[in-house]
């Protein structure tokens, strides 16, 4: 299953961290095996150090009561045999004693140690139903020793698996061991079967036959032992055996066998115990020798413990230390890669766009130093993400110097524009006044009309170029006056219908920019919307300021044009030359942010689009005097009507808007030369009331003003 990790640096920990983790786990596992096994033959050592001389002890009291025993069996009326068995049975009972309270206090005995003490105390509780036969004398000589052997064997077979071994040489070092202790026991049994004898005064074929299979034993498992035991013990068994104190023994033992002459009991003792002392000694040498040895085979344990457990230590702190410092410089490569990467794209480009926008100098060598990397794969990519880094900011720098001429080159042209197309208002106007011809009025009319619409383009674009606009106003003006200079501003100004405003006076600085934000808004409202239809201009008093409300019945937005819309005329983003179809909603914008108008876009309630434009009170006060009234030089029914009141549903015109110019100044060229006019059809009363939306000339009543008077 493949493991999901969202970063680089987790991944990097991953293939870090899992080979660690596996290493340390196999440590741990074999330091566990290592240091146990240590412990288990350390403890088994010590444990058997502790029992080995109390279950000799043991076994050697109980070979000493067996002898005891048989020889108050063989003649009772003896009374230092009574005597004898009695302090024997309690050097027995004392050695037992201490043999419990030593296994007792250990906890370490496991294995065949431990089922042969069990096994061990099972066999002793027969020890006092074996002394009752004996003191009633219910047991035969044979079976007294019998069961005496039977209590000794189980106490040799414990003592036996005392030793731990370590190996197949220390086995078999140990099963020597073993094998004299069984040798000893053999002539332990010979001696109270002798004993026993010498006491009735008599032997049996029986008895023979026994003490004749006790030394084919003895001598089967000297053959079998002494070749297991080092030489050095190998060669003290041979010598004793072939020394004087044994050949006296064999030659008792042969005696005893053939039953030729009486042999004296204390020769037979004397006999016994020197060849038991002898081996006793051999015995206690070679199992000095065994220790020693064990000691020295858990010398290796010990060092692979302490191996396994320190070096294993250091070396598995040594791995983690180089493969986390390792996975840390890795990590700590790829986070400085992403901070650089992160600050380049998130910090210093946008910084440095933000910069170029403002019209700031940017040095690239400065916003896009050259970063040193090494020559490893981490380098080569910081020394890509460095030049992309640079190329990129050269790029932005390049793409704001071009921008900023071609701006600057539209604004120039825009200026040079404006200028003539000034002096051309100014030669229209001149024309005019000077033209008697009424035709020939109508035209200059026109082309005044169509001079005021390029002026306005051009502040158009120095507006989008960033520039501010020539055009400067030199008093507050009325806000209706205001409204009025932008529908004379617009192509379609006869479909326009303007109810009463607000008696507000607009501060001077904003007029201008308030009849181009208006004029912007009434281009759209009539590009639009059918031709046929009217086009409402309203405005209330509010809180805050009054709000215009421009209404077309054109086919709406949808809610995501909406929605984009007011996006654009809410946030003012750089222009792209991609966006020529929206080009007045940008010059809005650049207005309304100017000023801080706000101006959105909604549906309309004659299921067109209707444009709010909320203008702040700091730029409007109170009118002292309405607004001037103009003259009028035509009939109202022929005009655009300046409403009360509501109007329910569109407006429609017989008359062909686009055939005529202005309203009022083709009217009143028409009206000049004595031309008859279409007539408006419109079914709205009170025409007798409405007013021409074009402003007209203070200084000329009879001739229209096409734009207001700029400086």
């Amino acid at each position: 299953m493949r493991v999901r990790v969202k970063t680089v640096q987790r991944r990097i920990w991953a293939l870090v961290l899992v080979p660690l983790l596996a290493l340390l786990a196999v440590w741990t596992f074999t330091a566990v095996l290592t240091v146990s096994e240590a412990f288990s033959a350390s403890g088994s050592a010590s444990v058997a150090e502790r029992l080995t001389g109390p279950a000799e002890e043991a076994i050697a009291a109980l070979q000493r009561e067996r002898r005891s025993a048989v020889v108050y069996l063989a003649d009772p009326r003896r009374a230092d045999a009574l005597a004898a068995l009695d302090e024997s049975r309690s050097e027995t009972d004392a050695s037992l004693r201490r043999l419990w309270r030593a296994v007792d206090g250990e906890d370490g005995l496991t294995g065949a140690a431990d089922s042969r003490l069990t096994t061990l105390r099972r066999t002793l509780g027969e020890l006092d139903r074996l002394r009752g036969q004996t003191d009633s004398n219910t047991i035969p000589l044979s079976g007294a020793l019998d069961a005496y052997s039977d209590l000794t064997a189980a106490a040799l077979r414990f003592r036996a698996a005392l030793p731990p071994a370590a190996d197949a040489g220390d086995q078999r070092h140990s099963s020597a061991i073993a094998g004299l202790a069984q040798a000893r026991e053999y002539i332990s049994q010979e001696d109270a079967l002798v004993a026993g004898v010498l006491g009735t005064g008599r032997s049996t074929d029986t008895e023979r036959r026994a003490l004749t299979e006790l030394i084919a034993r003895r001598e089967a498992v000297y053959a079998q032992a002494v070749p297991d035991l080092p030489l050095e013990d190998r060669q003290a068994h041979e010598s004793f055996w072939d020394s004087g104190t044994a050949r006296i023994l064999a030659e008792a033992e042969q005696q005893v066998i053939s039953a030729t002459g009486t042999l004296p009991s204390d020769r037979w003792e004397q006999s016994t115990f020197d060849v038991l002392e002898g081996t006793g000694v051999l015995f206690a040498d070679a199992d000095g020798r065994l220790d020693d040895r064990l000691d020295s085979s858990h010398t290796p344990l010990v060092l692979r413990a302490v191996l396994a457990g320190g070096l294993g230590v250091a070396l598995v702190a040594g791995a983690a230390w180089f493969t986390l410092r390792g996975g840390r410089s890795l990590a700590r490569d790829l986070t400085d890669l992403a901070r650089e990467a992160r600050d380049a794209a998130e910090v210093r480009l946008p910084g440095v766009t933000r910069r170029l926008e403002a019209g700031e100098h940017v040095d690239v060598e400065t916003e896009a130093p050259r970063l040193e990397y090494g020559d490893d794969e981490f380098g080569q990519i910081g020394r890509a993400l460095n030049t992309l880094q640079r190329e990129a900011t050269s790029a932005a720098v390049e793409r704001s110097y071009t921008r900023r001429g071609v701006s600057e080159v539209f604004v120039n042209l825009a200026r040079r524009n404006q200028v003539l197309l000034h002096r051309q208002l100014q030669l229209l106007e001149a024309m005019e006044q000077r033209s008697q011809d009424s035709e020939a009025r109508v035209d200059l009319v026109r082309l005044d009309h169509l001079s005021t619409r390029m002026r306005r383009h051009a502040e158009g674009l120095v507006i989008l170029s960033g520039a501010a606009p020539a055009r400067q106003w030199r008093k507050p003006e009325h806000l209706t006056e205001v409204v009025r200079a932008a529908v004379d501003e617009i192509e379609d100004f006869e479909r326009v219908e303007i109810r009463r405003l607000p008696p507000f006076v607009v501060a001077g600085g904003a007029v201008a920019d308030l009849i181009q934000l208006i004029a912007e808004l009434l281009e759209n409202a009539t590009v639009f919307s059918p031709p046929h239809t009217a086009v409402q201009v309203s405005g209330e008093r509010v809180p805050h300021g009054v709000t215009l409300e421009i209404h077309d019945r054109g086919l709406g937005m949808t809610a995501e044009a909406l929605r984009e819309a007011n996006q654009r005329l809410s946030e003012i983003t750089e222009f792209q030359l991609s966006d020529t179809d929206r080009i007045g909603l940008f010059v809005v914008a650049r207005l309304a942010e100017r000023h801080h108008i706000r101006v959105a876009l909604r549906e309309s309630p004659y299921g067109g689009t209707t444009a709010v434009t909320l203008i702040p009170g700091e730029l409007l006060s109170e009118a002292a005097e309405p607004p001037p009234v103009r003259e009028r030089l035509i009939p109202a029914r022929e005009r655009p009507a300046l409403l009360d009141g509501p109007v329910d549903g569109p407006v429609e015109l017989t008359a062909s808007v686009g055939a005529n110019s202005r309203t009022g100044d083709g009217a009143a060229g028409r009206a000049a030369a004595g031309e008859h006019t279409a007539e408006h059809t419109s079914e709205h009363p009170a025409d007798h009331d409405a007013e021409r939306a074009v402003p007209r000339d203070p200084a000329d009543p009879g001739r229209p003003r096409s734009a207001p008077v700029l400086v």
